[in-house]
C-alpha cells in the first residue's frame, strides 16, 4: 500500500477541480492546468478533496500509477497557484543574448544566431543588475523545467575555457588547460 497514493489532495482556497472523460482539469482565477488520467486509476472529488483509487491491487502498473498521478495532482494544485522561475547565467566574452519579443536570440559561437521560441505560459526577462542573466518564470513547474534545460543544452559547460550557459546555482569546477613546457 502506497503511503503517498492514499493521503488525499486538499485543494486550496480558490482551487477549483473537475474530471471530464479522462483529463483532470485544475483551475485558478487566471489559470488552468490539465492532466490526463490513466485507465488504471480511478480518481474522484469528494468535500473539496481529490482521492485516487488504483483500479487493481495486482497490477504493480497500477500501483506505481496511483501515487505518481496523486503526486501529479498535487504538484497541479500547488502550481496553479504560485510561479515558479528558473535562471540561466550565459558566460563567456562572445556569447551574447538578446530578448525579442516572445523569444530569445543567442549568438553562443555558432555560425548563425540561435532563436529560441517561448512558450506561451513562460515568461522570460533579463537582470538588471547582473549582465548575463535571464529569469525565466511560470505557473507550469514541468513546462519551465524542460524549456530551461533545453537552452541549457544548446552549449553544454566547457570548464576548461570556461565559457558556459548554466543554471544561476549550479557550481562548474575549472580545470586547467595542459601545462605543457
Amino acid at each position: 500500500m502506497s503511503r503517498i497514493g492514499k493521503m488525499p489532495v486538499v485543494l486550496a482556497d480558490k482551487v477549483e477541480a473537475k474530471i471530464l472523460d479522462n483529463v483532470i482539469e485544475v483551475k485558478w482565477s487566471l489559470w488552468t492546468l490539465r492532466t490526463e488520467i490513466h485507465e488504471l486509476v480511478s480518481v474522484s472529488i469528494e468535500n473539496n478533496n481529490v482521492i485516487v483509487i488504483p483500479k487493481d491491487l495486482e497490477n504493480p502498473l497500477s500501483k506505481a500509477l496511483w501515487w505518481t498521478t496523486r503526486a501529479n495532482i498535487n504538484n497541479m494544485v500547488q502550481w496553479v497557484s504560485k510561479w515558479y522561475t528558473k535562471s540561466l547565467e550565459i558566460s563567456w566574452v562572445w556569447y551574447k543574448m538578446e530578448i525579442a519579443w516572445n523569444k530569445l536570440v543567442l549568438s553562443i559561437w555558432f555560425s548563425h544566431k540561435v532563436d529560441v521560441l517561448l512558450p506561451s505560459d513562460v515568461t522570460m526577462k533579463a537582470d538588471e543588475k547582473l549582465k548575463n542573466t535571464i529569469h525565466f518564470s511560470s505557473i507550469n513547474k514541468q513546462l519551465l523545467w524542460e524549456f530551461v534545460a533545453k537552452i541549457r543544452s544548446l552549449k553544454k559547460p566547457e570548464p576548461y575555457k570556461w565559457k558556459w550557459i548554466k543554471y544561476v546555482w549550479e557550481n562548474i569546477r575549472r580545470k586547467a588547460g595542459k601545462s605543457g613546457k
